[in-house]
């Protein structure tokens, strides 16, 4: 047992008196009481002491309680935010999967398009051919003066409706040749 100064209980005494203050914990079983005033100082510290203790226990559990929520609440957290991530990878899956048909759509648009450039251009091309080859018939047959020049008209007609099918089948095929590197690098 610890034996205090007459003067250090008195200290004690004061201290709790004015500001409150008394002593914690374990020591207060060891100190040596005496002194009747001083008994009475020690018995209200064991029982300030005990009610500090409950307090610091509630707080502690309070805050056990909260720490096991937040746990809680990030596990709820951890998950949804594995979810969006899902969803947003499925998003850009779906984003690729619509620009690849966007651009398999446009090529086979390209492709008809220029099907149909052909396909008028050679129209064009046989209708004129056609039309100027009867003209030179109907010369002909008519025994007209200017079968000689429309002969040279038709030869000159026929070497540029040439040129021009050449020159159109020539960059169509250019085109899809450039399409067809440009798809290979991109994959």
């Amino acid at each position: 047992m610890i034996k205090l100064t007459e003067e250090i209980e008195n200290q004690f005494i004061q201290l709790g008196e004015k500001q409150g203050v008394y002593l914690e914990g374990n020591i207060i079983k060891v100190i040596n009481d005496e002194n009747a005033n001083f008994k009475t100082y020690l018995e209200q510290a064991q029982i300030k002491d005990a009610d500090n203790r409950k307090k610091r226990l509630e707080i502690t559990k309070q805050i056990q309680d909260k720490n096991k929520e937040l746990t809680e609440k990030q596990t709820e957290n951890d998950a949804l935010m594995l979810q969006l991530q899902e969803a947003l990878n499925k998003a850009e899956q779906a984003k690729n999967n619509a620009l690849n048909d966007l651009s398999v759509l446009q090529k086979r648009s390209q492709t008809e398009l220029i099907g149909e450039i052909v396909k008028i251009a050679l129209l064009v091309i046989v209708g004129v051919g056609i039309v100027v080859t009867g003209m030179y018939l109907y010369s002909m047959a008519t025994n007209s003066t200017e079968t000689t020049l429309i002969g040279n008209t038709w030869s000159n007609l026929f070497g540029i409706l040439l040129t021009n099918s050449f020159s159109i089948i020539g960059t169509i095929m250019g085109v899809k040749y450039a399409d067809s590197k440009e798809g290979k690098g991109n994959g």
